[in-house]
């Protein structure tokens, strides 16, 4: 059965180093699940794509049409990269948005790797004090190796360069063990009646 993996890149341009970041982490897992033999589906949501939608549905109460089916696509995924440019030592205002507005459900138990951009390497604690918390709230499961990317890992020359791609396959390993060892993400049907008509007459 080919596996569904959702990539979460909330960079504010185009293009963006945390899109860069995010599609670099997105191969690396892709190549390790295909040595588990395991097909892998990949989808990239841009949240800036979704931003006015965002900001609608917290004042409205409820999610468009284009913005239901992106939200019921990460709960229907098996694993999920959560990607986000550093803004005052913080995941940026969009990325939040995006998490608010989904189901509380969406994300229990299903693998989550979180990885983040900034200006600066003081900046790569917002992985252990920002997004950890957040998804550990939201009961994801997040894999042990959080991927941060500074300005010295891209243009850091040779060295910097293979430390990031280390981080990056370290940390795509344990996502890809993590999504074949779970079973496949069902998710479940809000009209589907677990009962028969003869069923729930009796019990009336």
């Amino acid at each position: 059965m080919t596996r569904k993996l959702v990539v979460i890149s909330a960079g504010l341009r185009q293009p963006s180093s945390t899109r860069l970041l995010a599609d670099r982490v997105a191969a690396a897992t892709v190549r390790e699940l295909t040595t588990l033999g395991i097909d892998t589906e990949v989808e990239v949501i841009e949240v800036r794509d979704h931003g006015h939608e965002l900001v609608n549905n917290l004042l409205v109460g409820y999610p468009s049409e284009d913005l239901e089916t992106v939200l019921g696509r990460v709960a229907a995924a098996d694993g999920l990269i959560a990607v986000t440019p550093t803004f005052s030592a913080s995941y940026n205002g969009l990325f939040k948005m995006f998490f608010d507005v989904l189901d509380d459900q969406a994300l229990v138990d299903k693998p989550v790797l979180v990885a983040a951009t900034g200006g600066t390497g003081r900046h790569s604690m917002v992985l252990d004090h920002e997004l950890r918390p957040l998804f550990s709230y939201l009961r994801a499961t997040v894999v042990p190796t959080g991927v941060f990317a500074g300005p010295e890992d891209w243009a850091g020359g040779e060295e910097a360069g293979e430390s990031l791609a280390r981080r990056i396959d370290r940390a795509a390993v344990q996502l890809a063990r993590a999504i074949a060892q779970r079973e496949p993400a069902r998710v479940a049907d809000p009209f589907a009646v677990p009962l028969s008509f003869e069923q729930l007459l009796a019990e009336g």
